[in-house]
């Protein structure tokens, strides 16, 4: 199975592709799509960057499942709502083929899948996604949480997959804010 991992970013968005064979993890590629090309105040340009970056890696490597990371709420919302909008268009250029499946992690979730605990330094991140790939030198920092997404996504996605099947588990479709906590 390949795996696509996407780390969305509003300047830098990382990739990582893995193919996976039972425990057996092999990389196949990882990079950055940019968008400073497009003006500062040019958005959508930088958005449609983005989406076509996505949709080349799908076409060239063809993975069968890719996994996101999901965003977190900054302390400037501003910022929260411009990288959701750039992880909105890496998401559209994911599904806009109809046939992918996409799976969605925090990076609490992925640190701890690839390094062992959640509030892993960026370093320790592109160093274990050297050692568990035995690439022969640390990946850019955008490029290994992307790896990390897709190796978190090889070592948990049968676990979730097989607990709904057993469970009947579905996603939610709506949460309610209460006090901080979603319920």
């Amino acid at each position: 199975m390949r795996i696509l991992g996407i780390d969305p970013g509003l300047q830098t968005t990382g990739f990582g592709v893995i193919d996976v064979d039972g425990p057996r993890l092999s990389y196949v590629a990882s990079g950055t799509i940019r968008t400073k090309e497009a003006a500062l105040g040019d958005l959508p340009g930088r958005l449609k960057l983005i989406f076509d970056g996505v949709r080349e890696v799908m076409a060239r490597y063809e993975p069968q499942q890719s996994s996101v990371e999901i965003v977190f709420v900054n302390v400037n919302p501003q910022s929260t709502l411009l990288l959701g909008q750039a992880r909105g268009a890496a998401l559209a250029a994911l599904v806009s083929g109809g046939e992918m499946a996409v799976s969605e992690y925090t990076a609490l979730q992925m640190k701890k899948a690839v390094v062992g605990h959640g509030h892993a330094r960026k370093e320790q991140v592109q160093h274990m996604v050297m050692r568990l790939l035995q690439l022969p030198s640390e990946p850019n920092k955008d490029a290994a949480d992307a790896l990390g997404l897709a190796i978190c996504h090889a070592h948990a996605g049968h676990s979730m997959a097989a607990m709904a099947r057993a469970t009947g588990l579905t996603r939610r479709t709506h949460a309610q804010l209460k006090g901080g906590r979603v319920y």
